[in-house]
């Protein structure tokens, strides 16, 4: 039966999904690329990571990151007004922190498609006889090159046409699986056997593990580029959506998960979600792969034009789109065969902290300059200070 609520679940959410009303919403439009960023990898790995390191306080650090990841958003959203804003312009030390920001986020670009396709092949295999960490990595393998011939022949046009179909398919698949997650949580406390499980981390090596998991929150500066599609207002207003939907479902999802299964089901790796999810229900593990496998095609996809294009711009056209390409999948070919899963996701944690850390301290100085707010200007310099910290310091899971 409750395989039949999941798929009930799964269906409606798409449904309401694909209602002409909520489809062509102008706000909701414009809050799909932020949020489809924000939900897209981090859901698969964060749970079983956070409940692994952090047991029953899973649910606080989740909270710790989604208030990060607000108050980077509050920064990047000052910076799309103070741009917009015609009466004000930026000085020379601007502008070379903008430089500095967009080749920062190139380089997180590179790192984040790694860390997608790597996902992809983990699990592409993880329900097959070849689910072993080579043939996972041969698969990612050859989408970086499947990607690059695209790339350098068609262009990613036809591939962007998926992001719209994978956001749905995977907004969906949550629906179903926070349905059947839900069912299976009150099951539990009904019959007084849920686990409040201990952390095994504590201290600095907390900190620096949650300081390495930013990128699993990370997608709302998107809408910092939608400039060509929508006016600042609709950019501001859609990346609060997207991150208030993107906060109240990553506590639910961690709230309901953390307490439900003991220690010794709690077996770290890449794929860990798809067994605890087949304890849940036996549907679930095939919604997740499908989930995953769209999601992460479709986000490397994104990423892998979103860094060539800024490549490109940043050289003053000297590398070319298929040069940046070639760059992004030779370093992406590289971080797959030399480092885990968890190890990409910390050195994306931290590229994206540094892109993060100078769009606060580009918002704390056009604040200064404008002479007002005075404290929020000083409040995004420390915030500056926090991206920093997690640059140097985020660490991966061991």
């Amino acid at each position: 039966m409750l395989n039949g609520f999941i798929v009930f679940a799964t269906v409606l959410a798409g449904g309401i999904l694909l209602l002409p009303k909520v489809a062509n919403f102008r706000i909701w439009r414009a809050a799909i690329t932020p949020l489809a960023s924000i939900i897209g990898s981090g859901f698969l790995v964060l749970g079983p990571i956070l409940n692994g390191s952090f047991g029953l306080y899973a649910p606080a650090i989740m909270a710790v990151l989604c208030a990060v990841a607000w108050c980077f958003g509050a920064a990047i959203r000052t910076n799309i007004l103070a741009l917009a804003d015609s009466t004000r312009t930026r000085g020379a030390v601007q502008n070379r922190l903008e430089t500095v920001a967009s080749w920062a986020l190139a380089f997180a670009y590179i790192i984040s498609t790694a860390y997608y396709l790597n996902l992809l092949g983990a699990f592409a295999v993880s329900m097959t006889t070849l689910d072993e960490p080579v043939n996972a990595r041969l698969i990612t393998s050859g989408v970086f090159v499947i990607i690059l011939i695209v790339g350098w022949t068609r262009g990613f046009h036809a591939l962007e046409r998926m992001e719209q179909i994978s956001v749905g398919v995977k907004l969906s698949i949550i629906a179903g699986l926070l349905v059947g997650l839900g069912w299976y949580f009150v099951e539990k406390l009904a019959t007084a056997e849920l686990f409040a499980n201990p952390a095994t981390v504590g201290g600095w090596q907390a900190a620096a593990l949650t300081a390495g998991l930013l990128v699993t929150v990370q997608g709302f500066e998107t809408s910092r580029y939608l400039g060509d599609e929508y006016d600042a207002q609709t950019r501001v207003r859609s990346m609060r959506l997207a991150q208030w939907i993107s906060a109240a479902i990553y506590m639910l999802y961690i709230l309901l998960l953390s307490y439900v299964f003991a220690p010794a089901a709690l077996a770290l790796s890449e794929t860990a979600i798809i067994d605890l999810m087949g304890v849940v229900a036996p549907i679930l593990p095939l919604l997740l792969i499908t989930a995953a496998i769209s999601a992460q095609f479709s986000a490397a996809v994104a990423d892998t034009g979103g860094s060539g294009g800024l490549l490109h711009e940043l050289t003053g056209g000297r590398i070319s789109l298929r040069a940046g390409y070639l760059v992004l999948v030779v370093t992406g070919l590289a971080l797959t065969w030399t480092m885990s899963v968890f190890e990409i996701i910390s050195y994306a944690s931290r590229a994206f902290a540094l892109y993060y850390a100078i769009q606060a301290f580009l918002a704390a100085r056009s604040l200064q300059t404008a002479g007002h707010n005075r404290c929020k200007a000083a409040a995004f310099a420390g915030l500056g200070l926090l991206g920093l910290a997690i640059t140097l310091f985020g660490a991966p899971v061991e």
